[in-house]
């Protein structure tokens, strides 16, 4: 790619955005800034786009977002005919009008579009596609990216994030268009006169509640638990959604984190809105402090995830990991629903692979079907999708990963704040009617199963070389496989790019029924583990370490030792 060429191309045509007519003007002849907006397109893939809002092909603008929509516009009609997309976005930056841009290009290839009057979480986005029978579905979003960032996840037909063979075939078709002379445009305000661009009603964001509100394992609980929350939504979608289902629960006593209630895309307070970081939920454990509530929640930007922290024994708060909550929401709901006679014949629950092992002795526990599978909640929504159509849908009770996404119930198919906020509130004031904490109820289950630390460290390996160094390091690990880390024998390695499971101490193998990842994962005595993952968003490796002790500080010496010496393998200073 010709980037000055490209750029020249740019300032000729890019002509229908003011924000991008100054940033073009801003850079010229400076040759590394034109390189670096340039240099590469956004590439489109089962997380659909994502990148720094601004001019150029490297960049999240009205153009991309064209040429994208128009990919994926070919797409549908030629595995479909026809087709009908649904589309919402979060607050972050041009979201709306990304939105907008989207279902023009649709609208002109003829395709019905439903989108939303105003920003909704991404599992709405999940139910609309369900709910309206569409072939695809846009969700403008970044997540948890900083506020430079926007983003563009497309999902199929079945609610799910796009697989990987569907998001090839829309990147094909993008691939063969000019972003400028190859995307159709329809005028909105036309396309929505003529019936193809279609605003979502109001009863259908009140059905989605009713399936959220059908997930309570203890209705009623909450009326007179006297629970009291501080939430915040991090400026993010969930302050309308949760607030509703929370009062509709009982939930009443509900404190709203006032810098960061209202939709804004700059993030001001939260600079990384990422409910995993402890910065992003500094505001809301400072009016913890004044409020003394029984939890905090924190909700991200596009309301998937969730985040909480607790009243700990001493009155300040502690933070609750992604698989703290898990561990606790899977055991709240198989212990109630076994005391109640609820529990279905066969029951599954689902996790991704880099998810706590501590579920293991949940499910052994309760007799219930374990279900592993790679990252990505698109995994976990397949699996409800297969037991669907078996007619066994069920049989699914819970599915989660450790980066706080989690589902109850079948009615969307990606990871859901709402429900998520819904029942961490309910489990409260169940545990609570006891006269327990949920700090009390995890600090149970370590003492029942063994005290589970697990940590993720991130290394960072930025540009070309960046990408040759971690490729580099997998191959290396392939090659020289470790007998042991930091003296813990190595009993069992799962290599999901070649799906083989060995287990060390027979010798035998065994085929991994999961699509093909470059993930490995070294078993270790005590249950103990080191699994290694190249980001599929970002360059870095990513290793999660399992470490299994007595309590918290055997465990994080055992976790200590297990990081120094996976990092020497790894070669990683």
């Amino acid at each position: 790619m010709d980037t000055m060429q490209t750029y020249n191309e740019w300032l000729s045509k890019a002509t229908e955005d003011n924000d991008l007519i100054a940033e073009l003007n801003s850079i010229k002849g400076n040759e590394d800034e034109i390189h670096d907006r340039f240099y590469t397109s956004l590439s489109f893939g089962t997380a659909g786009l994502r990148g720094i809002i601004g001019a150029g092909t490297n960049r999240m603008n009205i153009y991309v977002v064209r040429q994208a929509t128009q990919g994926l516009a070919n797409y549908v009609l030629s595995k479909y005919g026809k087709g009908s997309v649904a589309i919402s976005h979060d607050s972050r930056i041009k979201a709306d009008l990304f939105m907008i841009e989207a279902a023009r290009v649709l609208a002109a290839n003829g395709i019905k579009v439903y989108i939303t009057s105003e920003l909704q979480p991404t599992p709405v986005l999940s139910y609309l596609v369900r709910h309206f029978k569409c072939q695809a579905g846009i969700m403008v979003t970044a997540s948890h990216n900083p506020a430079a960032y926007n983003g563009y996840k497309a999902y199929g037909e079945d609610g799910c994030q796009m697989t990987d063979a569907a998001a090839n075939a829309v990147y094909n078709e993008i691939c063969k268009l000019d972003m400028f002379s190859d995307v159709k445009i329809a005028d909105f305000d036309k396309a929505v006169k003529d019936g193809l661009i279609e605003y979502v009603d109001e009863s259908v964001y009140d059905e989605y509640l009713e399936k959220v509100l059908e997930q309570q394992v203890n209705p009623g609980i909450c009326k007179d638990a006297n629970l009291k929350v501080v939430y915040t939504p991090l400026n993010g979608t969930g302050n309308k959604l949760v607030r509703k289902v929370l009062s509709k629960i009982g939930v009443n006593d509900v404190v709203i984190v006032p810098e960061q209630e209202m939709p804004d895309g700059n993030f001001t307070t939260c600079p990384y809105p990422n409910p995993e970081i402890v910065e992003a939920l500094a505001k809301g454990l400072e009016l913890c402090e004044k409020e003394q509530p029984d939890l905090l929640l924190a909700t991200d930007p596009d309301a998937d995830r969730v985040g909480i922290a607790v009243k700990d024994y001493d009155g300040s708060y502690r933070l609750i990991s992604g698989n703290e909550n898990g561990v606790m929401l899977t055991n709240y709901i198989l212990s109630c629903k076994k005391a109640s006679g609820k529990l279905p014949q066969k029951p599954v629950v689902v996790k991704t692979i880099v998810t706590t092992k501590l579920i293991n002795k949940l499910c052994e526990k309760y007799g219930c079907e374990l279900k592993n599978v790679l990252t990505g909640f698109k995994y976990i929504g397949e699996i409800i999708l297969n037991l669907e159509k078996n007619h066994e849908e069920d049989r699914y009770l819970f599915g989660f990963e450790e980066s706080y996404g989690y589902l109850s119930g079948t009615y969307v198919r990606d990871k859901d704040a709402v429900v998520a906020s819904m029942l961490v509130c309910e489990m409260a004031a169940f545990y609570k009617k006891q006269g327990k904490s949920l700090a009390q109820v995890i600090d149970g289950l370590y003492e029942e199963f063994g005290y589970y630390l697990n940590n993720t460290y991130s290394f960072e390996f930025s540009g070309a070389a960046g990408m040759q160094k971690m490729a580099d390091i997998m191959a290396g690990v392939r090659e020289n496989r470790p007998k042991s880390v930091a003296g813990y024998d190595v009993v069992r390695v799962c290599d999901y790019q070649l799906s083989v499971d060995q287990d060390i101490t027979t010798g035998t193998e065994a085929v991994i029924d999961l699509p093909k990842s470059n993930v490995i994962s070294l078993n270790l005595k005590g249950d103990n583990a080191v699994i290694i993952r190249p980001s599929g968003t970002e360059p870095k490796i990513k290793l999660y370490v399992t470490a299994v002790g007595k309590d918290k500080a055997n465990a994080q010496q055992i976790c200590d030792k297990l990081v120094a010496d996976a990092k020497k393998i790894l070669g990683i200073n």
